[in-house]
């Protein structure tokens, strides 16, 4: 794909009234109803909202970056689980705490096992869903008693070799409203590869997804439909797999959901914080008082020997 070319087309929604224009050089684009430009950018480090995205995807790493961020779900995971274990033996001491009582060590080990329960079961959501999206080898196996995550196999179709001639909009569109009529599209994707057709993905009504998982892919040249994914006719892993996102990133549930997903990102990051603290700063405390006390003189009076004659 040339620079310049598009990449892709987000279509305006309920959670942004604009469509998204990504480009291939990492360029893009928001445009209006009228398809006014309303926003251009020439890489994502000019809109916050895409190196954000990147971060927590990437690491700003690619490929590499998601894998680390994968580990990191997975080691989260075991501390989580491994944490709720170590509380269960302590639960009749529990008291919940917005900050620690004194910022000593054990105030502060006793106030993370205690706010940390009480976050456990959405740090565990947040923590497998992003893990298992992932890695989908684990996905398969987490999710192989309730049937298979592999796509079915469409027919292949030879595209039209008419590669002067323009895309046929209308026909595309025509015959996605035909074969999904209550469903709305949501993305165009381009492969930027000759010879390959596009991509149309519509959201079904009761799919959580913001962008569906209805995939219809068409010849570029003459919007012929090629072949179709519809996650009406999926397995029920393949259900459950498409909640994994929308979990994930609260994109259901409305403003409750999206408060309890942030709040527990925040205890997420007070809780490591008191922990690294704790562990480095007061250590250091706990270790240098014996050596203090081993200086400090003893305020007793020397004990006086017994002689001989005494």
């Amino acid at each position: 794909m040339a620079e310049g070319e598009l990449s892709r087309i987000t279509f305006a929604g309920d959670s942004l009234g604009l469509h998204q224009a990504l480009y291939a050089d990492g360029g893009g684009a928001y445009y209006g109803p009228q398809a006014q430009i309303v926003a251009r950018w020439q890489s994502q480090w000019d809109r916050p909202e895409l190196w954000l995205f990147d971060f927590h995807h990437h690491l700003f790493a690619g490929h590499t970056g998601e894998t680390v961020t994968g580990v990191l779900g997975l080691i989260g995971l075991l501390f989580v689980i491994s944490g709720t274990i170590l509380w269960w033996r302590t639960r009749k001491t529990f008291k919940l705490r917005a900050w620690p009582a004194r910022m000593s060590r054990p105030a502060i080990v006793r106030h993370h096992r205690d706010v940390g329960i009480c976050a456990a079961p959405l740090l565990l959501l947040s923590m497998a869903t992003g893990s298992l999206m992932i890695f989908e080898p684990i996905a398969k196996v987490v999710l192989a008693p309730w049937g298979s995550l592999e796509p079915v196999a469409a027919p292949e179709q030879m595209l039209a070799d008419t590669s002067d001639a323009g895309t046929d909009w209308r026909a595309i569109f025509a015959a996605a409203e035909a074969r999904f009529p209550q469903a709305a599209p949501r993305r165009l994707q381009f492969s930027g590869k000759s010879g390959e057709p596009l991509t149309l993905r519509m959201r079904q009504p009761f799919e959580w997804t913001p962008n569906g998982r209805t995939y219809l892919r068409f010849d570029p040249t003459d919007g012929r439909l090629l072949s179709v994914d519809d996650p009406a006719t999926g397995t029920a892993a393949q259900a459950v797999q498409e909640k994994f996102y929308p979990l994930h990133a609260a994109k259901v549930g409305g403003w409750p959901w999206k408060l309890a997903i942030t709040a527990s990102g925040f205890v997420l990051a007070l809780l490591g914080t008191l922990a690294v603290w704790s562990f480095w700063f007061r250590r250091e405390d706990l270790r240098s008082k014996p050596a203090l006390a081993a200086r400090r003189p003893d305020p007793r009076p020397p004990r006086r020997s017994a002689s001989p004659g005494d």
